[in-house]
């Protein structure tokens, strides 16, 4: 009996003892769970060097692109998109299992000015981003463009791409669309000129942001109907993510597949047929220049030399007899008409004795 009360005191004493042991291990998923962030190993360096950027609290094995943009700041993001990023010099890195990185970026200047940011976001998945500071030595700083407070911009309809395909587009020229939405302000304030980005993303890509101006002004409450040109490169195929952003905000995505310039395939498969057929012909023309002519041919023997020759030459062979020579015969005889014997060439007349006497008559003395 007094053994049982001792096993009830141990036990939550043994529970007490494997407690800590349990904890670091939900320590890493904690980590992988919070929020992105980004280190830099120094906040300023000069073109041609290079910084090292280390980032925790990213899901695991997903990949990043880096890059130093410009006309950006964490609170506000990058402005411009990544066309104010120097997205030449970018570089991918890939997570750890515990939402780790750490990789070198050159720095590179980028196409607008500063203020400066590291840029890391997501390539694939769930869409995630930070930034930190940056400074590019020797780079030009100019204040960020006034950002426009009271007005506020939302899609009230679903997107949607007009327009289709041409003759050239067949042949390889670049597929243009229209992208028209309806947008409302749904802010307190007029909002005049905004400024919309497009992107257009391949695959698993990040999409690329161009700029694209709504030239006009939206009060509060009001709604129109915007039409922004949305334009790929030459020879662009497959299938396509079409974005609208506004105010650093996605607010709509548009699929669109592009079909298979087969135009240029065609020209292709013709060259590939027409060269080789010109180049033998040009060959075989460069042949029958250059070969060496054939040489002037011996004159035939008369006819009937040879024959003549073979006879002279058996008919001199001694102590044997020549042999028949055949009836020569002309093309226009057969061999019942050829020549024979020589016939009379005078009248027929009566063969009479030439001498005085005459048979059956008695001569006179």
């Amino acid at each position: 009996m007094r053994g049982k009360p001792r096993i009830a005191a141990l036990v939550p004493a043994l529970l007490l003892m494997l407690l800590p042991l349990s904890l670091p291990s939900a320590g890493p998923a904690a980590a992988a769970q919070g929020k992105p962030a980004v280190t830099l190993s120094t906040a300023q360096a000069g073109t041609g060097g290079s910084i090292t950027v280390n980032g925790t609290g990213w899901r695991s094995r997903t990949l990043l692109m880096l890059l130093i943009c410009g006309r950006a700041t964490p609170a506000r993001g990058v402005v411009g998109g990544t066309n104010s990023c120097a997205n030449a010099d970018g570089r991918a890195v890939t997570t750890d299992a515990d939402g780790r990185f750490s990789r070198a970026l050159p720095v590179t200047e980028p196409p607008v000015p500063c203020p400066c940011v590291v840029h890391v976001a997501t390539a694939t998945g769930a869409k995630a981003q930070a930034d930190a500071v940056f400074q590019v030595a020797g780079h030009p700083v100019e204040p960020l463009p006034a950002q426009t407070a009271g007005g506020r911009l939302s899609v009230l309809s679903d997107t949607r791409l007009d327009g289709s395909g041409s003759l050239l587009t067949w042949f390889g020229a670049p597929p243009s669309r229209t992208l028209a939405f309806t947008v409302g302000n749904v802010g307190t304030a007029a909002v005049e000129n905004p400024v919309f980005q497009v992107g257009t993303a391949h695959g698993v890509f990040a999409p690329q942001w161009d700029e694209r101006q709504w030239h006009g002004t939206l009060g509060p409450g009001e709604k129109t109907r915007v039409e922004l040109p949305v334009e790929l490169t030459a020879g662009a195929h497959g299938d396509y993510t079409v974005s609208l952003k506004y105010g650093g905000k996605v607010l709509a995505e548009q699929p669109w597949g592009v079909g298979r310039p087969w135009g240029v395939t065609l020209f292709w498969i013709l060259l590939c047929l027409v060269v080789p057929a010109a180049v033998f012909r040009i060959g075989m023309a460069v042949v029958d220049r250059v070969r060496p002519r054939h040489a002037a041919r011996r004159p035939s023997p008369a006819p009937g030399h040879g024959r003549g020759r073979r006879r002279r030459t058996a008919i001199a062979l001694p102590g044997t007899e020549p042999p028949p020579t055949p009836n020569a015969t002309l093309p226009w005889f057969t061999p019942d008409t050829g020549p024979g014997p020589a016939g009379r060439l005078s009248a027929p007349h009566e063969d009479h004795p030439t001498s005085p006497t005459t048979p059956g008559r008695k001569g006179t003395t």
